[in-house]
């Protein structure tokens, strides 16, 4: 079914209140949800909140608003309903029996992977995504997926639940064996690329989605990428080359969207993806200024930062759309962190010299100063591998290399090295 007019379809979002849980909190949950089903292609119709002193173990809800859900579907037309909270495969199944006929029980996770499955353009992220669909599908087999012949499509039904007509659970399961060890390969031959280019850093854009990363990502590197107000609206991962001055140059990776309650079987699968991060020389935590829920997001990064493997306090904190905050206080970081605008350009040259002066400052990067009358240092200088920036003076060049002590050592050089990259390219005030 679709809405009137519209062309979209018709959805019910249903929340829960129990326990502690702040109404107010809901409420800002049931916000991100509609706009995931917006995203997905979806209208909603109405919203349903249950406060409660506990999840009801049968329907999440119990059975007197499970009726109200019903009638609700009746009034308005909605042929599918949304919780935000997890399901499990007895509640769906007990939910759809009570139910109108033919309206489809979702959460959160499952409007998620229907996103995911529309976005997903490379061979590495369709392969993530249907091991996440059958990951999530393999407890839920209902009767959705029995009767998929006599639907015409919609949220929760494209990509993969289009074949469970010919699936059962020992089939599931022999896929996602076969779509684990297929990753494996692909993450093999993502390592392989990532070792390739280690004489040039690496910076990764991190973030809750719809922070603005994919409209920075275009900003820094002038990539045409798809750039739209609406949360997963970039999947797969990007890598483009961006000069930051002085002929310091580095790869700046893009990766998924972080958001709230996203549960750990999603988030598995971009294991690989999110990786970026966690080799990376540089995590760019991107959080949009003016989002009230700043902080919220900010939280959920760094928890996804730190089940990869990255202190989150190792992370620069840029704070995007800083223009829509104009009369307005900006979120008080206590943390590294740098103010943009990737809409108007604003703050941006100072982003990258910022960046320069982390890269350039890193453990793993060495700084030479040679005096130009040096001339077989200087030339043996030039020869050493991953040579990340080089700047002229009147009486020596300065020389930053990606190289290990052996290196140095063996070059004969380490006596021209100093403690840091000159501090009136690299110094930058918070």
């Amino acid at each position: 079914m679709t809405a009137e007019g519209t062309g979209r379809e018709k959805a019910i979002l249903v929340g829960l209140a129990y326990g502690a849980l702040p109404r107010s909190e809901v409420d800002d949950h049931l916000d991100e949800l509609g706009r995931l089903v917006d995203t997905a292609g979806g209208e909603v119709v109405e919203r349903l909140v249950q406060e409660r002193a506990g999840i009801d173990p049968a329907t999440l809800v119990g059975s007197g608003f499970v009726t109200r859900i019903g009638s609700t579907c009746e009034a308005t037309g909605a042929r599918t309903v949304v919780f935000d909270e997890d399901l499990t495969g007895s509640q769906v199944r007990n939910l759809e029996k009570a139910l109108p006929k033919d309206v489809k029980v979702l959460d959160r996770a499952g409007v998620i992977l229907d996103i995911f499955a529309q976005r997903a353009r490379t061979r590495e992220a369709q392969t993530q995504v249907e091991l996440a669909q059958l990951t999530y599908l393999l407890s839920r087999l209902t009767r959705r997926w029995r009767h998929l012949s006599r639907q015409a499509g919609g949220i929760g039904t494209r990509g993969v639940g289009e074949t469970q007509l010919e699936l059962d659970r020992r089939l599931i399961t022999r896929r996602i064996t076969q779509l684990k060890k297929k990753l494996a390969e692909i993450e093999s031959t993502r390592r392989l690329r990532r070792q390739r280019r280690t004489a040039v850093p690496t910076v990764a854009l991190v973030g809750y989605t719809n922070a603005g990363k994919s409209s920075l990502f275009r900003r820094l590197t002038r990539a045409r990428v798809r750039v739209e107000d609406r949360l997963f609206a970039t999947l797969d991962p990007r890598a483009r080359r961006v000069a930051l001055g002085e002929g310091v140059a580095a790869i700046l990776t893009d990766t998924v969207g972080f958001i709230r309650k996203l549960p750990h079987d999603l988030v598995a699968p971009f294991r690989s993806t999110l990786e970026e991060a966690a080799d990376a020389d540089l995590v760019l935590h991107v959080v949009d200024a003016a989002d009230p829920a700043w902080e919220e997001h900010l939280r959920v990064g760094d928890e996804v930062l730190e089940g990869l493997g990255v202190a989150p306090e190792q992370a620069l904190v840029v704070l995007n759309k800083i223009d829509l905050t104009v009369g307005r206080r900006l979120p008080p970081v206590r943390r590294r962190r740098v103010m943009v605008s990737a809409l108007t350009g604003v703050g941006l040259p100072g982003l990258l010299e910022r960046i320069r002066a982390e890269l350039l400052g890193a453990p793993s990067v060495a700084v030479l100063s040679i005096p130009l009358d040096e001339g077989d240092a200087v030339a043996r200088a030039f020869h050493l591998p991953h040579r990340v920036a080089r700047r002229f003076g009147e009486t020596s060049v300065t020389i930053a290399v990606r190289t290990g002590e052996e290196g140095l050592a063996e070059s004969g050089l380490d006596r021209f090295r100093v403690p840091r990259w000159p501090a009136s390219a690299a110094a930058l005030e918070e």
